[in-house]
């Protein structure tokens, strides 16, 4: 049976077991969120410090590189292995972006937006039974940043989020920093979005910091969260009515876990604060 998640985490980063800190905190943590790309082809003394996580706290592999928007057939080694992940941390499902990531086999290094069209929709829809069937699990769809909107769009970005969960009938991760920093890119109101996202469908959220150059919101993940992504986090979890388990990613500039720990503290002192009755 499959450990479900709950509470607050954070990402499991190669740094915090090599300095040893993750394993001898006694802070809590509820969960740890875990890149599938950072730590399949390890072994040694990286596998077992894996296993020494898994076996402490329930874990949920997150992946960068499916293409799950893309045209090239999945990668089959790479679903294996999150197949593999999947079975020894008993992982409730696994995650990862609603973009694009390669061109005929070449990894393109980031995660690119797709064309907002119903034929994408259908085609996302054929590819996540694909990957689901062969991982076993469910997948969870993130809403990624984008910079430029693909041609071919004929929906907005919160109709096609809709549109890929209900026809794929898959889950959403819902990063709540991704919707502010392309709320503002982009101009349009993240509280409308949220109010426009399928919230019974969404089985995580996740939280980040993000680096203004010039006009443009760059999405880093260098923290710490900022007010207003607070402020629309609380939004949510009012909106949806439950502590969503919530993920505190920071990926560069990484500081001593206990100041990543320390986001998610304040991540579960604001849910709490709002499933409580304080004002949002």
């Amino acid at each position: 049976m499959s450990k479900e998640l709950s509470g607050v985490g954070i990402g499991l980063r190669p740094r915090f077991v090599d300095r040893d800190e993750l394993l001898q905190t006694s802070r809590r943590i509820d969960f740890l969120e875990v890149v599938p790309e950072n730590w399949v082809l390890r072994g040694g003394r990286r596998r077992a410090q894996l296993q020494d996580c898994f076996r402490r706290w329930p874990t949920v592999p997150h992946s960068v590189s499916l293409n799950i928007g893309g045209l090239d057939p999945l990668d089959g080694a790479l679903l294996d292995s999150i197949a593999a992940l999947c079975m020894q941390s008993d992982a409730p499902f696994f995650s990862d972006h609603l973009v694009y990531s390669s061109v005929a086999g070449q990894p393109l290094h980031d995660l690119l937006p797709l064309p907002f069209s119903r034929e994408v929709v259908d085609h996302v829809a054929a590819r996540v039974e694909i990957a689901q069937r062969r991982v076993g699990r469910p997948l969870v769809l993130e809403n990624a940043t984008f910079y430029a909107h693909m041609p071919g769009c004929t929906m907005s970005e919160a109709a096609f989020l809709r549109a890929v969960c209900e026809t794929a009938n898959c889950g959403m991760l819902l990063d709540v920093n991704n919707v502010y920093v392309n709320s503002q890119n982009h101009h349009f109101d993240p509280y409308r979005f949220i109010d426009e996202m399928p919230l019974e469908r969404v089985r995580q959220l996740h939280l980040a910091g993000h680096t203004l150059v010039g006009q443009t919101i760059i999405d880093t993940h260098i923290g710490p969260i900022i007010s207003p992504v607070w402020k629309l986090y609380r939004y949510t979890i009012a909106k949806a009515g439950r502590l969503i388990p919530t993920l505190i990613e920071w990926d560069d500039e990484i500081p001593h876990l206990d100041e990543v720990i320390a986001e998610a503290d304040r991540a579960r002192d604001h849910a709490c604060a709002v499933l409580s009755g304080e004002a949002s």
